[in-house]
């Protein structure tokens, strides 16, 4: 077996993140993924994303981008500040 062959851990920024108000959802997902939902229009942006430390690249499948940093615990997201879901902050 190569290095190549063995599993990473997902990147701890993986999860569910969430708008104060819960209008907008976003999951990283392990496999570099992304799935965005805004209200009931579940899947609103889908697409890839890389993270260099704190710094998060995003790319939606119709080519547009955009980058987020984590500090202190919160997502900046372009315009958008996100929580982890389950956080106070965080209200559904």
């Amino acid at each position: 077996m190569t290095s190549n062959d063995t599993p990473r851990a997902p990147h701890p920024h993986v999860g569910m993140w969430v708008t104060a108000d819960g209008f907008i959802r976003q999951e990283l997902l392990p496999d570099g993924r992304y799935d965005e939902a805004r209200g009931t229009r579940r899947s609103a942006y889908t697409g890839s994303y890389t993270v260099t430390g704190n710094h998060i690249d995003y790319v939606d499948d119709t080519g547009f981008t955009a980058t987020g940093d984590v500090r202190d615990g919160v997502l900046f997201h372009e315009h958008l500040v996100l929580y982890r879901e389950g956080d106070e902050h965080a209200r559904h």
